[in-house]
């Protein structure tokens, strides 16, 4: 206690690199569709949770879809 330490924590610097990815993105020089490897209409959010929470079936991101 009181030994003047300091911790700075974070998971990753979004603020200073998600503008320079969406210009990117809408200047059509990247694709990240590729991602989105679960898309599932919202009724099946549970299954597609679990999916994603134990990475089954090579899942990267689920993808849930209002039904029109």
């Amino acid at each position: 206690m009181n030994k003047a330490l300091v911790l700075r924590m974070g998971q990753m610097h979004a603020q200073r690199y998600i503008p320079m990815l969406l210009d990117r993105i809408a200047a059509g020089e990247m694709d990240p569709g590729y991602l989105a490897t679960h898309p599932m209409p919202l009724t099946q959010g549970a299954r597609g949770y679990e999916i994603f929470e134990k990475k089954q079936d090579g899942c990267l991101r689920t993808v849930l879809h209002p039904q029109a």
